[in-house]
């Protein structure tokens, strides 16, 4: 298959396609042309990275998978533990937006919405904003 195949039958586009040849996630085989040529083993690959992609797995945990799901010896341990830790990063990630949501919505119910000029969400912007300032004026560690 050509890359605009593969690209049709995975789903990925074809540019995403390079990009995971480009850091040996796969190695299409090269025509005497110089064209790629890729076969059912790499379109089963790139079906194996969108899904573990689209699960929340970074491109190194993509890598582990895939080194795990080839070696006949692997331990289900390995790829439970490996899981569990996405579970807990995920926990945490639901936490801080949980946290992110409450903020918004009391700023939003504060806000009046009206043709004036006074915002709570403005005022709560800019507090900050003066903060990071002054905390980079006096040279101290800024987290955005």
């Amino acid at each position: 298959m050509n890359i605009g195949q593969v690209s049709e039958k995975s789903n990925l586009p074809s540019k995403t396609i390079r990009y995971y040849e480009d850091i040996d996630l796969i190695k299409p085989a090269r025509l005497n042309n110089n064209y790629r040529h890729y076969s059912e083993k790499d379109l089963h690959r790139l079906k194996f990275l969108q899904r573990a992609r689209s699960l929340g797995f970074s491109i190194d945990e993509c890598r582990l998978l895939l080194s795990l799901y080839e070696d006949e010896h692997r331990s289900s341990a390995d790829v439970k533990s490996l899981v569990s830790k996405k579970i807990t990063e995920i926990d945490r990630k639901v936490k801080e937006l949980k946290s992110l949501k409450i903020t918004l919505s009391s700023l939003f119910e504060n806000c009046h919405g009206d043709d004036k000029p006074d915002c709570p969400i403005i005022d709560d912007l800019a507090r900050t904003y003066r903060f990071c300032k002054i905390q980079i004026k006096q040279n101290k560690n800024v987290n955005f």
